[in-house]
């Protein structure tokens, strides 16, 4: 029998790769820049498995041009990348990376909290750019997360270990999603909002954490922005387009809320004549909430295995369409 061919989109962790090898044919993206479509289309026409980026559209039009294609392993937690209803409906399976992540990220969120907070990266340019001439009781001058109100959206796995950390530091949490945690309110002292509104009337720091969906599609837009606290700072390690960047625009010019934080952004990378890169009150890192060296190759060695055991029939360890098996 000969092995099935495999497509790997980027070059990850060598012991994951080293993992695939004995049973797959493998073919691995060498470029720091991923595939284009054209690129990703052919090199994938003939494969059984893909190993995949959130970088890469998985659509109809993939699966049309790859006949033999029964997996497709995302190393990601989230799948907006993937049509996952077409997707099960031709019974091919998707994996996905969730829990190795979670820790890292929200380690990330704390870290964009306190960076926007004490206005760290605007200090750091302040210094570079020669404008420190002297100390002043008024300078520089941020917000304490100590005693403050964080309020998150979504209490996922990420959600929730945000949550944790929040709590360590003395901050009070408050929280919105469609189902409540009750055990998980009472362990860590959390507060459940019944509505969006609530949080974002209350919070004096506001983190998102929902998955990306139609509904989700900018649920933070002009009408969110305006019932925030003016004091307030919106942080954002989700999806990007979970935020109207351009509503954020005008809310951060306008002196709506106090400031941003973003991992993530409606297009990436960002443009660089994109407004929100001109304005001294939001900081803007390159999707960069999973990227620490336990975190990255967790998720290679979650994504390897998932691949493989959807390869040999197997349940793969996180699937996102376990349906799909009906259908192959």
């Amino acid at each position: 029998m000969p092995r099935p061919k495999v497509f790997v989109t980027r070059r990850i962790d060598a012991d994951a790769l080293e993992s695939l090898e004995p049973h797959v044919d493998l073919n691995i993206w060498e470029g720091w820049f991923p595939p284009d479509r054209k690129q990703f289309l052919a090199l994938s026409s003939d494969c059984d498995g893909l190993l995949t980026t959130v970088s890469e559209r998985v659509d109809a039009e993939l699966m049309d041009v790859s006949p033999n294609l029964r997996v497709v392993s995302n190393m990601a937690t989230g799948v907006d990348n993937v049509d996952i209803d077409e997707a099960s409906r031709r019974g091919i399976l998707i994996g996905r990376t969730p829990g190795v992540l979670d820790k890292t990220t929200a380690e990330m969120t704390i870290a964009l909290l306190f960076a926007s907070a004490r206005r760290i990266v605007e200090a750091d340019q302040f210094v570079r750019s020669g404008k420190w001439e002297t100390w002043h009781p008024a300078q520089m001058v941020g917000r304490d997360l100590r005693d403050s109100t964080l309020g998150i959206i979504g209490l996922g796995n990420i959600g929730l270990e945000v949550a944790i950390l929040a709590r360590m530091i003395g901050m009070r949490v408050i929280y919105y999603q469609r189902s409540r945690r009750p055990q998980e309110e009472e362990k860590y002292q959390l507060e459940y909002m019944a509505s969006l509104e609530q949080v974002l009337v209350s919070a004096d720091f506001v983190s998102l954490h929902i998955p990306l969906t139609t509904e989700t599609h900018h649920l933070i837009s002009t009408p969110e922005l305006d019932t925030m606290l003016r004091h307030s700072i919106l942080v954002n390690t989700a999806r990007g387009q979970v935020v109207d960047q351009k509503a954020l625009y005008e809310a951060l010019v306008n002196g709506v809320i106090a400031g941003a934080a973003l991992d993530v952004t409606e297009i990436e990378p960002i443009p660089l004549d994109d407004p929100l890169l001109g304005l001294p009150n939001i900081i803007i890192s390159p999707h960069m909430g999973s990227a620490t060296i336990r975190s990255r190759a967790g998720m290679a060695d979650l994504a390897t295995r998932n691949l493989l055991a959807g390869l040999r029939g197997e349940i793969m360890p996180a699937c996102a369409n376990p349906e799909a098996i009906h259908n192959g």
